[in-house]
């Protein structure tokens, strides 16, 4: 096909038929168009976006570029998605946990997008873990263990995986046609029967408002609905960075802690809820209700954290990290306190800032081929509500590298947003689509 000619027909805001999107997700898959030129699509995207069938068609190419994985369909597998945030380690949580409710979750994750955090770059902060399975290695998984998280391989949705790194590096993460087919064709090739999905908004987001955040999750949970899966959303609240701990091992840390049972109140409000939404949707709840209290009996009873230490070995990882978190993830040696400039009540953390300081520091990458410093970390001294006195340190940086501290102290000036009334406590989980 001519690269040209189809990049033109988006720029200028017209429509691509079926199979020349087919044939243009085969192209990209045999190295046939180049970087630079897939690139300029994307962009292209980004200013006209796609029509609701171009959406379509283009998401089930994503997913048909490798294999697609097929389960049992009494076994009423389900998926969940973040569209990404900071500190949002829910899925390290939520797997685990629906998992040891008897319900096999199928998941394919990606890595850190932009100023937010990946599932695997956390999980590959845990010694020996590996994320790439083949498709029968994928599959033996869910039905032995109950569970797997793996990424992008040759066999499964390839496409897809150079279509996510050049989003990272180009300036088109945030859009919505983009997010949709990068998310849904994933959760198609992973072989689940329905789809869980944690759409966030506020500043940590990629989603600003709570009307984008809503217009997000209908498209999802609609555009599974097309291509014959069941689907929920739920919106919820990344204005100020999620728990107590951001960063790649810090937030492996802080999911162990959860499934302890003493992981910080949001971080566990929002597993929980994710958690009983996926169990409606397999059929194990009837309501809402009884979702969140299955989920709960997990947490409590210490199933979920036993789900995560088998997890953890058949995908390679040292198991103690659910007995000893602190021994087995290595934090960045070096600290830096951000203080309070004025005394008063802490509103909120600017999430996106942590994000991009994080970045800077390693967390994230700033390029496709950069590697990731796993034990960089930013820990929450204060939770918004909180009182703060003038000079009082209210976030600490761990880091491992001077020469990147100081572009990472610079994205965080006036991070902190203090007032002088203690403000309303924050609502975690914002509304449901389904």
């Amino acid at each position: 096909m001519n690269p040209l000619a189809f990049i033109e027909t988006k720029r200028d805001g017209g429509c691509h038929t079926p199979e020349e999107l087919r044939q243009f997700v085969l192209a990209c898959r045999k190295g046939e168009f180049r970087d630079y030129q897939i690139a300029a699509w994307l962009m292209a995207v980004y200013f006209q976006g796609l029509a609701q069938e171009e959406l379509r068609v283009f998401t089930q190419a994503l997913a048909e570029s490798g294999h697609m994985v097929r389960l049992p369909e009494e076994l009423h597998a389900v998926d969940k998605h973040s569209t990404g945030g900071v500190g949002d380690k829910g899925t390290l949580v939520v797997v685990p946990l629906v998992a040891a409710c008897d319900v096999p979750v199928s998941k394919l994750s990606g890595r850190g997008l932009d100023f937010t955090g990946g599932t695997l770059d956390k999980l590959e902060s845990i010694p020996g873990f590996r994320s790439g399975f083949s498709l029968e290695e994928f599959r033996e998984l869910i039905r032995t263990v109950g569970c797997a998280v793996v990424g992008h391989s040759p066999q499964i949705t390839p496409a897809e995986g150079l279509f996510y790194a050049l989003r990272d590096v180009t300036g088109t993460v945030p859009s919505l046609p983009l997010i949709a087919s990068s998310i849904v064709s994933k959760k198609l090739a992973g072989g689940a029967s329905g789809f869980v999905f944690d759409v966030k908004c506020g500043s940590g987001a990629f989603m600003r408002t709570r009307e984008d955040a809503r217009n997000l999750a209908r498209l999802l949970v609609d555009l599974s609905r097309d291509l014959g899966r069941k689907a929920k959303a739920l919106v919820t609240d990344m204005d100020v960075p999620l728990g107590r701990w951001i960063g790649n091992a810090a937030e492996v840390l802080e999911a162990v802690h959860t499934l302890q049972g003493r992981g910080p109140k949001d971080t566990e409000e929002l597993s929980l809820a994710l958690a009983g939404a996926m169990l409606v949707l397999a059929g194990a709840a009837s309501s809402r209700e009884e979702g969140l209290r299955r989920a709960e009996k997990a947490l409590r009873s210490g199933e979920g954290l036993e789900m995560f230490r088998r997890f953890v070995a058949a995908q390679g990882g040292i198991p103690s990290v659910a007995d000893d978190p602190e021994g087995v993830l290595a934090l960045a040696p070096s600290r830096w306190e951000l203080v309070a400039p004025e005394a008063g009540w802490l509103d909120r953390i600017d999430a996106r800032k942590v994000g991009v300081a994080m970045r800077l520091l390693g967390g994230g990458r700033l390029h496709k081929d950069d590697a990731i410093h796993p034990g960089v970390a930013a820990e929450v001294l204060v939770r918004p509500g909180g009182a703060v006195e003038a000079g009082s340190p209210v976030l600490r940086l761990h880091y491992d590298d001077e020469a990147r501290l100081a572009e990472a102290k610079d994205a965080l000036r006036d991070a902190l947003v203090i007032v002088q009334e203690q403000p309303p406590r924050r609502m975690v989980v914002l509304e449901a689509v389904d």
